[in-house]
Order: structure tokens, then sequence, then C-alpha cells
């Protein structure tokens, strides 16, 4: 139901400004088509019907179901949310409004009953049936970095934006209202960068730890990621600004380059997230970097040597002497460090 309800505003959006040349313009910024006419949507609304595109194919095909439904309910749920309070001051005639209210409610209602059939679908597979996995070890630690970084840029550029917009823009630019004017079926532009970034964090954490939901909610956030990343790229090269790269000030050229992270990481997060994800090795919860310690670390004893039903070996250090006598224990170190630290953001 929610993308239909997506698809058929799209469509109201393409008749109503006369081709969808005008919607891209107002989707990447080029002019506002402020009027009756003014576009209802914005490029979040596409991302999510390609959102749930791929939630209905894994829905059908994937082990990991249930988590892809939740996850996409989730999302559904928060960026949708902001409507209830937001469409009655919108500028726009009121028979739109109505019709945004009830889509509004209706997507609210198609989110929880997601999270409903995803929610009463996670119960244990059968014998033999796939299990459900997360990213790899390897791609779990490079979508921590990718999406790390972008969550970093994006909050750091919503904080320098209190510093150069006019101070009437808040809290509206989080929470709607006037004076800021947003599409009648979106949230204000500040909840949904705080809801990706809080996305990008989920998942790059997820991905690390090797979390079955780290693959849709990463490849959600990645969309968006790259969806930035597009947008921008296209307000660059329709200004020329690239050709005026070393004659713009440096926060302008930060600008810049903030745009291409996101059109470079967007596409590689989703490449290491739609591949398979890998079950990892039995024996305690998996460290990012192997074994079942916090960060690679085998635990003493672990594995354990021998034949099956022996005990395991004591761990170097610990124990009486091996080989008798009143000298040092053998071996009386904690073994070596973890073959790396773990990544500080």
């Amino acid at each position: 139901m929610p993308a239909l309800l997506i698809i058929a505003w799209l469509v109201r959006d393409v008749r109503a400004v006369d081709g969808p040349g005008p919607v891209w313009d107002y989707w990447s910024g080029f002019t506002t088509l402020r009027g009756v006419a003014q576009p209802t949507t914005t490029a979040t609304s596409f991302v999510l019907l390609l959102a749930y595109a791929a939630a209905a194919v894994a829905a059908l095909r994937s082990a990991a179901a249930a988590s892809v439904l939740i996850v996409t309910g989730v999302v559904t749920f928060v960026l949708r949310l902001p409507g209830v309070w937001t469409i009655a001051d919108a500028a726009a005639p009121q028979d739109l409004r109505d019709r945004a209210l009830l889509t509004t409610y209706a997507a609210l209602a198609a989110g929880l009953a997601l999270i409903v059939v995803g929610a009463a679908g996670r119960r244990p597979p059968p014998e033999g049936a796939e299990r459900p996995a997360g990213p790899g070890r390897g791609t779990g630690v490079a979508v921590f970095l990718l999406l790390g970084l972008q969550a970093v840029i994006f909050t750091a550029w919503e904080i320098r934006q209190t510093f150069l917009y006019p101070s009437g823009l808040y809290p509206a630019w989080f929470i709607g209202g006037p004076p800021l004017n947003t599409p009648v079926t979106e949230g204000p532009p500040g909840w949904i960068t705080g809801a990706i970034i809080l996305m990008a964090l989920v998942a790059a954490i997820g991905a690390v730890v090797g979390a079955v939901h780290a693959r849709p909610l990463g490849l959600i956030a990645g969309g968006f990621v790259f969806s930035s990343g597009v947008l921008g790229m296209a307000r660059i090269i329709d200004f020329e600004l690239y050709e005026r790269f070393t004659d713009l000030d440096f926060e302008a050229q930060l600008n810049l380059l903030s745009f291409v992270s996101s059109l470079l990481v967007g596409p590689v997060v989703l490449v290491l997230l739609a591949r398979k994800g890998v079950q990892r090795a039995p024996g305690g919860r998996q460290g990012p970097w192997g074994g079942a310690g916090p960060w690679g670390v085998q635990p003493p004893g672990y594995p354990p040597p021998g034949a099956p039903g022996q005990p395991p070996a004591p761990a170097p250090g610990f124990g009486p002497p091996q080989g008798g006598g009143f000298g040092p224990p053998q071996g009386c170190g904690f073994g070596p460090p973890p073959s790396s630290p773990p990544p500080r953001w």
C-alpha cells in the first residue's frame, strides 16, 4: 500500500507541473515552483518507493524477510509521522491537504502493519532451512566506516546550518510549521536528515557486529546517501561549480566535496550490502575482527582442543605449573593483543 500511495502522488505531481522535468528541477533545488502546482513530493518519496520494491522482493525470496519487513515498517513510520501535525499548516488547497492527511494515516497504519507482520514471522527456521544472515566480517567493517563517515558529515552540516540560517527558522526546520514551507506529503528537512543520520548509525553498528537488520537498514540508508549525492551533483553541474572550485571559499569547497562523498559512498554501500549475508562461525557472540571476544580475543580455553568430551585446555598463565617443580609457570603471559584496535569515531 505505501508504494501505491507514493506512485499516486508522483503521478499527480507530474500531471500538475506538466511533465517530470519540472519535478526533477524542484527536487534538485533549481526552482521553487511556488503556487497551486507546487509538487507534493521530494526525492525522499522516490527512495522510499525503491525501498518498498526491494522489500517486496526480499520478503518473498529472502530468509531475512521478517527483519526486512520490520525495518521497512519502522522507516515508513518515522519518515511519515510529521505529516500528522504539519499538513494542517501546509501552503496547499484544503482538498489537497485532506488527501495528504488521509495518505499519511494510511502510510502510518501500513508501517505498523509491516512491523507486526515482521515481528510475528520472527521464529526459528525449520531444521535444514536457510537461516537469516547479516553482513560478513569484512563487509561489516567497510559498511561501518562508510556509513559512519556519512553520518558524521551530515551531522556536521546540520550543526553548521544553525549558524547560517536565520534563528526564526528553528525549530520549524526539524518539526515543521511556519515559516517553513515543505511539500504537503513530506516531513521537515531537518527531521528527514536526522532520521537518515540515525539509520546510518544503527546500520553501521549493526553491520560491524553482523546483525541481520543491518542489511535492509543499511540499504535504505545507502539509498538516501546516494540520492543526496545525485541531487547535489546535479546542482554542481547545473551551476558549473566544478569549473570555479578553486575560486570558491573553503566552506563551499567542503560542501561540494560532501556531495561527491555521498555520490561515491552510496553505491559502494548498496553493492556491499546487496550481496548475500554470511553466517558467522558459532561459538558465542562474534566480534568484528573474529573470535568470540569483544574485538576478536578468544576467551580462555576456546576452542577446546582434543577429543570430544574432554574439557578445554587451561589458558596460558592460569593453573598450576606445567611439568612440576616450583619454578614460574610456562607461558605466563596473557596472549597477544588483537591484531587491530577498534575504530574510533
